[in-house]
């Protein structure tokens, strides 16, 4: 080998050492020397000069994809019975239905039109989904008591809506849950074991308010966070004896608001 590259102890010995700032600098210099991120949980991150690369951030209120909902589809091949008339009532969107019905809504099928109307709940076309919202609750108006037996179809367009992220979605599909509940008889207490399902988004937003000090918004309604709490309070009401459990598994910053209607009664009809 090269005498240059491997010289003997005897002239390493005679060599001048360096100040010990010349080998600060040097260090200094190692340790700013970029690292090779690696991937977690590999051999790769037991080497050395490698750094762990950190797991990306998750933005949990970021709206999520939405695909084309199947009221879209219906819709566009001429499927629905239904069009828009005109232009609803800012006051109350359900006093004045903008509806044209092509047949008899009370004769329609429940089971097979009103999960895709809630389907449409979901669809980014704000007209496509103003339709479809109109159409649910004119249908639930009009025949209340239809709500009950395709109440388990209704589940899954409802859940789809809520993981759309999207505030004007979740808020619509609140209140048509509400009115299903307000109206359908029975319904209250046949959403319990559908909790699990629904109220994961009632968890999430359920602080997403606007603090107005000493002041009062009477308009509710655009405001999510108040949506969300009324809908637990009526959900607990209607809900019987079971439903506030099963919301506090789901919502644990929920308190109730009608436990003194839910204690039990003695035989004297005395709390």
């Amino acid at each position: 080998m090269d005498a240059k590259k491997c010289p003997d102890l005897h002239e390493r010995a005679k060599r001048i050492h360096e100040p010990g700032r010349v080998c600060r600098e040097l260090l200094y210099l190692r340790s700013k020397r970029a690292k090779r991120e690696v991937p977690a949980f590999t051999f790769q991150a037991l080497q050395k000069g490698t750094v762990v690369k950190p797991p990306t951030k998750i933005d949990i209120f970021k709206r999520q994809p939405v695909k084309e909902t199947v009221f879209k589809i219906y819709f566009m091949r001429g499927d629905i019975p239904v069009a828009l008339s005109g232009r609803s009532n800012k006051q109350d969107p359900t006093k004045d239905r903008p509806l044209r019905w092509h047949c008899t809504p009370e004769d329609l099928d429940y089971c097979y039109y009103l999960p895709i109307f809630l389907d449409g709940l979901a669809d980014i076309d704000s007209d496509t989904r103003m339709l479809a919202v109109n159409a649910a609750v004119d249908l639930i108006m009009r025949q209340p008591h239809k709500v009950l037996p395709v109440l388990p179809k209704l589940i899954l367009p409802l859940k789809r809506a809520f993981q759309t992220r999207d505030k004007g979605i979740i808020i619509s599909a609140l209140q048509v849950l509400q009115l299903m509940v307000r109206l359908g008889p029975c319904v209250g207490q046949a959403l319990v074991p559908f909790y699990r399902q629904l109220l994961a988004v009632c968890n999430l937003y359920k602080n997403v308010n606007v603090n107005l000090g000493e002041g009062i918004d009477p308009d509710r309604s655009k405001r999510i966070g108040d949506v969300i709490e009324d809908t637990l309070k009526l959900l607990e009401f209607c809900g019987g004896p079971n439903a506030f459990i099963n919301i506090k598994y789901m919502v644990p910053t929920y308190e109730s608001s009608v436990f003194p209607r839910c204690q039990a009664l003695d035989e004297n009809g005395k709390h």
